[in-house]
């Protein structure tokens, strides 16, 4: 390694197969460094470090960032960073105006990312994978603010429950806004995943989201269905007047996974057909735990609904 540090190396993977060890000090020497890969380890750099101001690339497999990561380190050359499975992920304090794709992962503590502050981000991946944990005390990103701030975003591939989260409690509102400070101008595709459209807060997030998307042109929804949940105020929620009021004027795909025929699902369907004017396919795909019949009913009340595009054409495949 310290070998390398002299070399002028540009590309490194670290690998620890067995359990975490703490990064060589000579890694933070390779100052030449383009791209760096680090999987099982604990990433405390030295309080001299200032960055790796030659970084593009950065890749990032269950590390853990400790305690404390001394002072904020500069890349500045970054445009690609991707997270998976990392703790203690709001310690990475780091500063990459120039960063393009951003992919966070099944990292517990991701909310509190400070890497959301780049004009130049054009795609953002965000799952929780099921984390749950509630950081109370700690300072939480608020999604108004977040989309607001990147002016050339283009994909968004988010956890709806995340999106929870980022609107109702990092504000203190009594209720989601319609409007967000500035909308989201370039977005083209939005992925929301988990979503639960028999929820009234998550729909209200996703009714956001989409008033203020005037260049959507792909949505891509994956359902997940709570039993428990009171499916009436969604319900009332998207037979109200003006529950959408604006038309998806670019929105021209639609994919829809994992639907289980609620009503709310149902609702939300016939909405997006009637304000979609400019829609050319819409694909549903049931839940694969479905008996034939209610596969059936859900295709034929699917088929009844007005479309505002006349070129709509509806696929609906088998799970």
């Amino acid at each position: 390694m310290s070998f390398l540090s002299r070399n002028g190396v540009t590309e490194l993977v670290l690998t620890y197969s067995n359990q975490h060890y703490e990064l060589p000090s000579y890694v933070f020497s390779c100052l030449d460094l383009t791209k760096l890969e680090l999987k099982n380890c604990i990433y405390k750099p030295p309080l001299e470090f200032n960055g790796f101001l030659n970084l593009k690339e950065l890749n990032l497999e269950d590390v853990d960032f400790g305690t404390s990561c001394g002072n904020k380190i500069n890349l500045p050359k970054l445009k690609k960073l991707f997270l998976f499975s990392c703790k203690n992920v709001y310690k990475f304090n780091i500063k990459a105006t120039k960063l393009q794709k951003l992919t966070v992962i099944a990292c517990p503590d991701a909310l509190l990312l400070g890497l959301l502050d780049s004009p130049c981000l054009i795609s953002v991946f965000i799952s929780s994978q099921d984390y749950t944990q509630d950081f109370v005390g700690v300072e939480k990103m608020n999604l108004a603010t977040m989309l607001s701030n990147l002016p050339r975003l283009r994909y968004i591939y988010t956890d709806s429950k995340l999106n929870l989260t980022f609107i109702s409690q990092s504000l203190v509102v009594e209720k989601i806004p319609k409007l967000l400070p500035r909308a989201i101008s370039r977005l083209k595709h939005m992925w929301l995943i988990r979503f639960q459209v028999d929820d009234l807060d998550q729909l209200d997030v996703a009714l956001c989201l989409l008033r203020n998307s005037p260049k959507l042109e792909k949505l891509t929804i994956t359902h997940l269905m709570e039993h428990h949940i009171d499916v009436g105020p969604a319900s009332n929620r998207l037979e109200s007047p003006n529950c959408l009021d604006c038309t998806l004027d670019q929105l021209q795909v639609v994919e829809m996974r994992h639907l289980r025929g609620s009503k709310p699902e149902l609702l939300f369907i016939k909405l997006l057909l009637a304000h979609s004017p400019s829609l050319n396919k819409f694909t549903i795909t049931p839940n694969g735990d479905l008996d034939a019949k209610k596969i059936h009913d859900i295709a034929k009340d699917v088929m009844q609904f007005p479309r505002a595009s006349t070129k709509a054409k509806l696929f609906y495949l088998d799970p």
